[in-house]
């Protein structure tokens, strides 16, 4: 084009001076033509990679959220579906595709609701009140329904990817008798744990104290769970984990929220939190997974908990869960899962926080109360009546009980014995203070 506009410009010489005027100005609209050309090109790329997302996230939000029968909007601005039982997203699995729903499990851990009755009496002023989800304020699914908290397109979008919405990162487990404890802190999680190992389990339950910790960074969290671990810390560990979050990046707020996760791969291709991919079949229409838990402990205040039951049906093979007394939410099928297709070979239960040293200082997200161990109750987070189910179905004291922290002076674990709280620890901390900076 260059030599075209050159030749152009010669003739110019033999060119009337209106002429040339008229050239000139030929010349100046086709090199802008070419210019709005490329520009339009551009953005036609960006804009058409934008499509290509908003129909990634508007297809993701037709897999999770199923037509609802009904929708209950919670005070905390959540929206619960109540689907069909029939509808949800387990179903979407290959798998499960002609499932017969279990609607009750065959058998109960032995010792289970004589243990429930125990462990709720009040010890040191503690109160039993009931605890609910804050959604129950504005109204209750139907029978036959689920309540599934609404997945909104800001969730999606906060993920780091469509892809890895509702997934935890790879390597976030405690690993005890690990070598290298430098392998473990760089991935960013850290833990106060107490655990059991070297034998065969088929379940177990805690009653959880219910906080509301804060978190200094939007991608980190603060949860305090049941892990229920089979194989090795490789990458072929199944895991189900249950109890209570705060995550910003997964709910879009700091509330403290009922959860589980399960994967079978050690978080690299299976599993997910919550209802969020096919795998748990839940069967309760009281408790939605992932929505709030209210009231909350307050420090020196009234002292709230959960308790939780994870335990495999010796008849069937699938792991069930249940909450408080009366709720049995549902439950993984067997096949799921590998080792965990057996047994569990070690039991974890505790806080999980992530420490992403944003400002080159260690994070200041709190786990459990944010208040350390020695503190005691009503000011720290516990742990009470931990037990395991053992390969005769019964809930048993764990022996052997050890503990584990990668860095006591941020957050900590003490053991304790006796009295309607068996066995059961104290937990957690501030994260940064002047012993760890």
């Amino acid at each position: 084009m260059g030599m075209g506009m050159g030749m152009g410009m010669g003739m110019g010489c033999f060119l009337s001076r209106g002429k040339r005027r008229l050239l000139v100005m030929f010349c100046i609209f086709v090199v802008l033509l070419v210019e709005i050309t490329s520009t339009t090109a551009g953005k036609s790329n960006s804009s058409s990679s934008s499509s290509s997302q908003t129909l990634e996230v508007q297809t993701q939000l037709k897999q999770l959220n199923k037509p609802a029968l009904k929708s209950i909007k919670s005070p905390d601005g959540d929206v619960i579906d109540c689907i069909k039982i029939t509808h949800q997203p387990a179903f979407d699995h290959p798998l499960l595709k002609n499932h017969t729903i279990q609607m009750t499990p065959n058998f109960h851990p032995e010792g289970v609701f004589g243990q429930n009755k125990a462990s709720s009496k009040k010890k040191q002023g503690s109160s039993s009140r009931t605890i609910t989800q804050m959604w129950h304020l504005n109204g209750r699914c139907p029978q036959g329904t689920i309540p599934v908290r609404r997945t909104k397109k800001d969730d999606l979008l906060r993920a780091s990817s469509i892809k890895a919405f509702g997934k935890k990162k790879h390597r976030s487990i405690p690993q005890p008798r690990s070598a290298d404890p430098d392998l473990i802190s760089q991935s960013g999680h850290q833990h106060a744990i107490a655990y059991v190992d070297g034998d065969k389990y088929y379940g177990a339950k805690a009653t959880i104290n219910v906080w509301e910790p804060k978190i200094q960074q939007p991608n980190e969290f603060s949860l305090s769970q049941i892990w229920i671990l089979g194989g090795s810390f490789g990458e072929d560990l199944n895991s189900i984990e249950a109890g209570w979050q705060v995550s910003p990046d997964l709910y879009g707020d700091n509330r403290t929220r009922l959860f589980t996760y399960w994967t079978s791969d050690a978080y690299q291709a299976t599993g997910c939190y919550n209802l969020l991919c096919s795998g748990f079949i839940q069967i309760n229409n009281e408790i939605a997974m992932g929505a709030s838990i209210y009231p909350l402990s307050g420090y020196h205040g009234s002292q709230y908990d959960i308790s939780i039951l994870v335990w495999k049906d010796p008849k069937e093979g699938n792991w069930w869960m249940q909450f408080g007394n009366n709720f049995v939410l549902g439950y993984w099928p067997g096949f799921l899962f590998s080792y965990l297709s057996d047994s569990a070979s070690m039991i974890e239960w505790g806080g999980e926080v992530v420490n992403s040293e944003s400002d080159g200082q260690h994070t200041t997200t709190q786990m459990g109360s944010g208040h350390f161990p020695n503190e005691g109750f009503g000011k720290a987070s516990y742990f009470k009546n931990i037990q395991i189910v053992d390969g005769s179905n019964n809930l048993r004291v764990p022996k052997g009980i050890d503990t584990f922290t990668e860095q006591s002076n941020c957050y900590d674990v003490q053991l304790g014995k006796g009295g309607n709280w068996g066995n059961y620890f104290y937990y957690g901390g501030p994260g940064r203070n002047p012993d760890c900076p």
